[in-house]
């Protein structure tokens, strides 16, 4: 959390907290607890955290797109390069999806290869798997 925003979302089982990283509670911090606990309970499809990211132009217009694609829906690397006015930057497409600091919140786990397959996935092809069933039986 930075100056009331979220800025980074840390998966516990992964050892690559900024070393900016606060601990202290916050309300901002107290929010999105509650909120990712009820996105993972089935009773949050839209998260309202104020966040802010920083990455270059680009980065940051793929993110904002990302967080327009509805819960429970997909979408490929190429549909989101198109969204962005930049129809074939596909690769950096998923080059930024792997450097968002926000997972969950800006659901980067909601793109997917044009083959359907998953793709890459920074906290784990796993997980990726994991929060698109979760989302398709919500």
């Amino acid at each position: 959390e930075r100056e009331g925003k979220i800025v980074h979302v840390h998966f516990e089982d992964e050892d690559n907290l900024p070393e900016n990283a606060e601990h202290k509670e916050t309300e901002v911090l107290t929010q999105a607890r509650r909120e990712i606990k009820e996105y993972f309970a089935g009773n949050r499809k839209e998260f309202a955290l104020p966040v802010e990211v920083q990455g270059t132009p680009f980065q940051v217009q793929v993110w904002e797109e990302l967080t327009r694609i509805p819960f429970g829906v997909t979408r490929s690397y190429g549909e989101i390069a198109t969204r962005v006015r930049k129809p074939k930057a596909t690769r950096a497409v998923g080059t930024a999806c792997g450097s968002n600091p926000i997972a969950i919140v800006i659901p980067c786990h909601r793109v997917l290869q044009s083959t359907g397959k998953l793709g890459g996935y920074g906290g784990g092809l796993w997980r990726k798997e994991w929060l698109l069933a979760h989302e398709k039986k919500t």
